[in-house]
């Protein structure tokens, strides 16, 4: 017990420790009785650190769960990024003005401020989004009923 004592930090654990330490050599079926001390020793020390690897491999654990907790992360996220992955394809097959204003609106540019970068009309600006738009809803549309289907 005074050996575990010193490598562990608490009580609890040690008395868990020396417990499993007697059930193991209980078990062990070949033990040679003038070896009990010394297995007694290895396993006890074994289990002490066997304690530490699964203290650490809960800490790890702690952080990751901290990580899935992120937005981002859960089923549905999860979802919903492999869609917008899937929608930016789409985009990327749209024509020309209306590529680069839904484009431009994915990254925060409003239609107004498009239209003042590309020197056209604000109506044009929307009219080309009002058009990208309205294939993507076709695409969305026909994929999903292609998977009903």
């Amino acid at each position: 017990m005074r050996l575990v004592r010193r490598r562990l930090p608490s009580q609890q654990d040690a008395e868990d420790c020396v417990q499993e330490t007697l059930a193991r050599a209980a078990a062990h079926a070949d033990l040679d009785r003038n070896r009990l001390g010394p297995f007694l020793t290895s396993v006890a020390i074994r289990l002490c650190i066997d304690f530490y690897r699964d203290v650490e491999r809960r800490r790890r654990l702690v952080q990751r769960a901290a990580l899935l907790d992120a937005p981002g992360t859960t089923e549905e996220d999860v979802c919903d990024e492999d869609f917008g992955r899937w929608l930016l394809g789409q985009v990327r097959q749209l024509r020309g003005r209306e590529q680069e204003v839904i484009l431009a609106r994915a990254a925060g540019i409003s239609t107004a401020e498009f239209a003042r970068m590309h020197n056209i009309s604000i109506k044009a600006a929307e009219a080309a989004f009002t058009r990208g738009r309205a294939r993507l809803k076709t695409a969305c549309q026909k994929a999903l009923g292609d998977r009903t289907s």
